[in-house]
C-alpha cells in the first residue's frame, strides 16, 4: 500500500515534456549537422546566387514590358524568387537526412525510444526550416544590389514570410522523404516535381502574361504566394496578383496541412533498417 501511494503522489511530468526536449535535440543535431558541412552550406547559397546574376543579366532590361512588375530589371524582378529558391533548396535537401539517418541505423534507435514521433516530426521539420529560413534571410544581403531599402518592419514582416515558406515546404520534403531508402529517387521527385513547381511561381515571368493553363497553376501553386508576398513586401507599391494578408493565409495554411501530412505519414509508414 505504501508503494502505491507513492506511486500515486509522485508528480507526474507534463505530457509536452515528451514532445518537447526530443523535438529540440533533433532540431539541434540537424543545425549542428548541416552546417559541419561547409559544402552544403556554400553549394546552397552558390547556386542559386550564380543562377539570379546570369540570368538576371542575360536577361536585363529586355524584361522591360507593358506595366507593373515589368518595368523593373530582371535583376529586381527575380530576386524574390531567388530567395525562394534558396528556401527550397535547403528545405528539401535537408530533409535527405532523414534517408542518411535510416541508412546509418539513427533513425530507427529513434523509433524505438519512447519518444512520440511528434516530436521526431516537429524536431525534424523545425530543424530544417530555421536552416531554411536562416539561408534565405542571408540572401538579404544583396538586396540592395536589387534596389531593395528594407525598414524593420518590412524585415520582421519579410522574416514571417520566409519562415512560413521554408517550414511548409520542410514538411512536404520530410513527407516525401520518409517512406525513401534511395537517395536518387528523392533527387528525381524533387527534379520532377518540385523544381517545376517553382518555375511556374512567378519566380521566372509574371503570371499577367502566361499562358491561361499556365496561370490556372500559378493559382493553385502555394509557392505563388510566397513569391507574391516577398514581392509585395520588398517592392511597396509593386502590383500584385493577391492581397498580402491572401498570400499570408494561404502560406499559414499550407504549412499546417504539410506538417498534418508529415505527422500522418510517419506515423503509418514504418521504417526499415537498411540492408
Amino acid at each position: 500500500m505504501a508503494t502505491s501511494a507513492a506511486v500515486l503522489q509522485r508528480p507526474v511530468a507534463p505530457a509536452s515534456a515528451g514532445v518537447i526536449l526530443p523535438a529540440f535535440t533533433l532540431w539541434w543535431r540537424e543545425i549542428v549537422r548541416f552546417y559541419r558541412q561547409k559544402g552544403r552550406v556554400i553549394g546552397v547559397i552558390g547556386s542559386p546566387l550564380v543562377f539570379w546574376a546570369v540570368l538576371g543579366s542575360g536577361f536585363g532590361t529586355s524584361f522591360r514590358s507593358g506595366g507593373g512588375a515589368g518595368q523593373q530589371h530582371y535583376l529586381d524582378y527575380s530576386y524574390p524568387g531567388i530567395l525562394i529558391l534558396i528556401v527550397l533548396f535547403t528545405s528539401i535537401f535537408t530533409m535527405m537526412s532523414v534517408i542518411e539517418d535510416r541508412k546509418e541505423g539513427f533513425l530507427l534507435s529513434v523509433l524505438v525510444a519512447p519518444v512520440p514521433r511528434t516530436a521526431i516530426v516537429l524536431g525534424k521539420v523545425l530543424g530544417g526550416a530555421t536552416l531554411a529560413a536562416v539561408q534565405g534571410l542571408f540572401f538579404l544581403v544583396f538586396a540592395p544590389f536589387a534596389g531593395v531599402r528594407l525598414a524593420t518592419g518590412q524585415v520582421l514582416l519579410v522574416a514571417v514570410v520566409v519562415f512560413l515558406v521554408s517550414f511548409s515546404l520542410t514538411a512536404l520534403g520530410f513527407a516525401i522523404a520518409w517512406p525513401m531508402d534511395s537517395s536518387q529517387a528523392f533527387h528525381g521527385i524533387v527534379n520532377l516535381f518540385l523544381i517545376p513547381l517553382w518555375l511556374v511561381s512567378g519566380a521566372l515571368f509574371p503570371m499577367s502574361g502566361a499562358s491561361g493553363w499556365i496561370r490556372v497553376i500559378m493559382h493553385l501553386n502555394p509557392l505563388t504566394y510566397g513569391v507574391e508576398a516577398l514581392r509585395a513586401l520588398l517592392y511597396p507599391g509593386t502590383d500584385t496578383t493577391f492581397p498580402l494578408a491572401s498570400d499570408l493565409a494561404t502560406l499559414i495554411l499550407f504549412s499546417l496541412v504539410m506538417f498534418g501530412v508529415s505527422l500522418l505519414i510517419a506515423n503509418r509508414r514504418s521504417t526499415r533498417p537498411a540492408a
